[in-house]
């Protein structure tokens, strides 16, 4: 099977829908993920966005007063600078809008490729592939590729798959590499791709 197909088969048994588009809330929930598991996210960002819905909201804010409010997703004190020096310079320098380029993303705190391609993605509708640790992973596991790191994970990637696969494959590798192909013991007997898996230690 084409390396198209496989990655088709995992969109396919992996389905990930993104309820939320607002780019500011999208930004600041993946800023919110950063070493913090989904449900906990979820919580934070419910409590943050409850009171401060916009960027406009958070000038007046000071970070203390976010930390209660943000805790569950952990590193509350980092994440707490980071998401009001964020809605300062959306607000001063982007006229309170979101911006919708990977290099103006790119400007602002605390934002990498990963967040900033998983905005371009959800809330712009652009061919954007974000790569975490799940599908950087999971892509050298298959064979895809071998890199290093996520960042040469991304370009290997866009080299080998189309521009339509890119957004999605994203939140499908994700759920499979938390569902299927764990980091440790991966369960290969539940594997919807095993025969196409490349990886040595596969059971």
């Amino acid at each position: 099977m084409h390396l198209e197909e496989v990655a088709k088969r995992i969109i396919k048994n992996f389905p990930r829908n993104h309820k939320e588009k607002d780019p500011f809330k999208v930004l600041i929930t993946t800023v919110l993920s950063q070493r913090s598991k989904d449900e906990n996210t979820e919580i934070a960002a419910n409590r943050l966005f409850e009171k401060y819905p916009t960027p406009q909201t958070l000038l007046k804010a000071k970070e203390e007063d976010l930390y209660e409010l943000i805790k569950p997703a952990g590193l509350y004190r980092q994440k707490a600078k980071r998401i009001i020096e964020i809605s300062k310079i959306i607000v001063n320098k982007f006229s309170g809008k979101v911006p919708d380029t990977l290099e103006e993303l790119l400007t602002l705190p605390g934002v990498g490729r990963k967040t900033a391609n998983i905005v371009l993605y959800v809330s712009f509708s652009k061919p954007a592939l974000a790569v975490d640790t799940h599908v950087h992973r999971i892509s050298n596991r298959l064979g895809w590729c071998k890199t290093k790191n996520p960042n040469e994970t991304e370009f290997a990637l866009m080299k080998l798959l189309p521009k339509d696969l890119w957004g999605p494959i994203n939140g499908s590798m994700v759920k499979f590499g938390k569902n299927v192909c764990l980091p440790r013991n991966p369960k290969c007997d539940i594997c919807p791709i095993y025969d196409y898996c490349k990886w040595e230690g596969k059971k």
